[in-house]
């Protein structure tokens, strides 16, 4: 059997990855505006955290030394809060009431708990001995000023953005998000909610496309649908790059029916053809290229072709532009099957799975017996994809396989 000229997945990826030599422009934002957005350079501590010495509990500062005879009494001489210091000093057989947070006083080196405390008066009675140093969080203990904080190419989690912000960052140099415009294509698609004509059917890959992009810091602007007219299509083409958009989304219309367009007209527009057709499945009328400023990918038009292509194709290529040094990372993990499986032919396989846990922790990955590439309500039901090499042998339940988590991307 003569096998079809399709390229291998990891070339694919290899040369969609080349389309973008260079990360985008650098732009600052503010602190509220920086979460889910990707740091174009490193960033140190502009301040040391804590910056003074504070008590990690509420009870009485004082002497440590003051409690070698213990039982000790001690006089109260002053109160210290958080925002509002002890402006004295501790002397000898002194204390000072604290709260969490709160500077240490000067000349006081412990914390005594107020649960172990007893109070008579402005006496402070204490029974056993005091560590030094017990109770007290040290000037810098959690990072001091000039130390890096974040480095370049990291996502901004809230927790990252919290950690900028201790380090008196108002604002961070991040890439600028990726601009995506996406059009679907085909006489056959109309939007949600619009009458339906006798052989139409709902558009609904380009919601997914968006999510995923949206998932991965890029910006998602919707082109509509154009239908299946080479004045419509090179129309929307013009509207794209007019749009300044990064990366062109073109949904169906690639493979090579009669009222598949969207290739002649991008040809005809400019286009420099990359690749078509992948050893994949689903997705394997994939098409890669370059039309102007903008890079292209043609995603097939059946909805969970498109979504695997975006998952493996696009989401790593929002990650390079905007200067991810793993965007091209291995994102599959071990796990075992949860069913047989037949021998596969030539092209990889993705199949729609669900995870679950087994009795011993391990993660089971069990693929639906349906994976027709127009199964919307199947793919709404997935939790991962399970990954099948080219030429794989068959596989029984229980055996080892990889699988891409579809969480990550937005489902």
């Amino acid at each position: 059997m003569t096998r079809e000229p399709l390229i291998p997945v990891a070339e694919a990826l290899a040369r969609v990855l080349a389309s973008a030599p260079q990360p985008l422009d650098e732009e600052m934002v503010a602190l509220p505006d920086a979460a889910g957005r990707t740091l174009a350079r490193g960033i140190a501590a502009l301040r040391t955290q804590p910056p003074f010495a504070n008590s990690a509990m509420d009870g009485y500062a004082l002497r440590a030394a003051d409690t070698d005879s213990a039982p000790a009494r001690l006089r109260l001489v002053g109160e210290s809060a958080a925002g509002r210091a002890f402006a004295g000093q501790v002397g000898a057989g002194e204390a000072v009431r604290i709260f969490t947070g709160a500077p240490m006083p000067r000349g006081a080196d412990s914390v005594l708990v107020q649960e172990l405390a007893q109070r008579e008066g402005d006496a402070l009675i204490v029974a056993g001995k005091v560590s030094a140093r017990q109770n007290v969080r040290d000037a810098g203990i959690d990072f001091s000023q000039g130390e890096p904080l974040l480095d370049a190419g990291r996502r901004l989690s809230p927790r990252d953005v919290a950690l900028a912000a201790a380090g008196n960052h108002a604002a961070l140099p991040v890439r600028r998000r990726p601009r995506v415009a996406i059009l679907a294509t085909g006489d056959e698609l109309a939007r949600p909610g619009e009458a339906l004509g006798e052989a139409q059917i709902v558009a609904s890959n380009n919601f997914a496309v968006a999510g995923i992009v949206a998932a991965c810091g890029g910006e998602a602007v919707d082109l509509g649908i154009a239908g299946d007219d080479m004045k419509a299509l090179e129309e929307a083409f013009r509207r794209a790059a007019a749009l300044d958009a990064d990366v062109l989304i073109t949904i169906g219309g690639a493979s090579v029916g009669d009222y598949d367009l969207v290739q002649k007209a991008l040809l005809d527009a400019g286009l420099e053809l990359g690749f078509w057709r992948i050893a994949m499945r689903p997705g394997k009328p994939l098409m890669q290229g370059r039309l102007g400023a903008m890079r292209v990918l043609g995603l097939p038009g059946n909805p969970v072709s498109s979504v695997v292509c975006a998952i493996l194709f696009l989401a790593p290529l929002l990650r390079r532009l905007v200067g991810d040094p793993q965007a091209g990372a291995d994102l599959s993990e071990p796990a075992t099957l949860g069913v047989d499986l037949a021998a596969n032919d030539f092209r990889q396989d993705y199949l729609r799975a669900t995870l679950a846990r087994g009795a011993d922790g391990a993660l089971i990955a069990t693929p639906f017996a349906l994976q027709d590439s127009s199964l919307v309500k199947l793919l709404a039901r997935a939790d991962a994809l399970v990954i099948r090499a080219p030429d794989a042998l068959a596989a029984m339940a229980g055996q080892a396989c990889r699988v891409v988590r579809l969480a990550p991307f937005g489902f």
